[in-house]
């Protein structure tokens, strides 16, 4: 069975802001502030994130375990275009039919994706089915929320209840893992106007580590898997960590010491 973890990392779409809001002339950074003062409005202060639709793609990063490999990257490079790492996304579900599996991928990341790859004209036949094409997914696909060919781990371990959804670093930490080590996601604009994509590139694959984690554990807490399995896992990862020789990578491995609980 093949096992796709995945993360996105998002910033302001302004080129259709400017094009829905008459923003011509304004510079990047000048219309995102105007995206985020509407925003506020319309929550009445609560929120200034933007709504889905107006997301734009800057990195996906993907762990990809099948069988015994094991691989984590984030797709295409630094100068890629959001249709061409959108699509490569798509097209890696095409091949490999995984199991998807994410933190509030249900709540964020693919609704971001669907409206992305729409604008795109990106086609994903195997992603959107629902028997039609293939009968087994019919009773296992992608888009329903209760199937397991997406796990969104947020989602799930809530009891899909949204009230007692919680965030990705407390629990990764609560675990003994990592968690979110010198920047976070609302860090990603600024790193992004600084035109450090490198960087973003980087976190969202910690991210992707955090999640991984928290999957094996769940695999571990619904009796899918034994300890000496997850202990397996673990030490498999730690391995590929120090093999990588990454700086992030051994930023995450010096944050995750061999002496916890996991």
């Amino acid at each position: 069975m093949n096992i796709l973890v995945f993360d996105i990392e998002t910033v302001p779409d302004t080129e259709s802001a400017a094009r829905l809001y008459n923003l011509a002339g304004l510079s990047e950074a000048e219309a995102a502030e105007v995206m985020f003062s509407r925003r506020r409005q319309e929550t009445a202060g609560q929120s200034d994130f933007i709504r889905h639709h107006l997301q734009r793609v800057v990195a996906i990063s993907v762990l990809l375990k099948s069988g015994d490999k094991m691989s984590l990257w984030t797709l295409g490079d630094v100068d890629s275009s959001e249709a061409e790492i959108v699509e490569r996304f798509f097209d890696g579900i095409e091949r490999y039919i995984p199991t998807l599996v994410s933190w509030n991928g249900r709540g964020f990341d693919l609704p971001v994706l669907h409206y992305r790859a729409l604008l795109h004209g990106i086609s994903a036949p195997k992603y959107w089915d629902t028997g039609d094409d293939d009968n087994s997914f019919k009773w296992n696909n992608y888009l329903n929320r209760f199937h397991q060919r997406h796990t969104d781990l947020m989602d799930v371990l809530a009891g899909h209840e949204g009230r007692a959804s919680a965030p990705l670093h407390e629990i990764a930490v609560m675990l003994g893992f990592p968690g979110k080590l010198d920047i976070s996601g609302g860090d990603v604009w600024e790193r992004y106007l600084d035109n450090d994509i490198a960087g973003i590139r980087d976190y969202c694959e910690t991210d992707v580590l955090n999640t991984y984690l928290v999957y094996l554990r769940y695999e571990l807490l619904r009796g899918r898997r034994d300890r000496q399995w997850f202990d397996d896992q673990c030490r498999q990862l730690r391995d590929y960590l120090r093999a990588e020789t990454r700086p992030h990578l051994d930023e995450f491995l010096q944050a995750w010491p061999e002496t916890t609980a996991n």
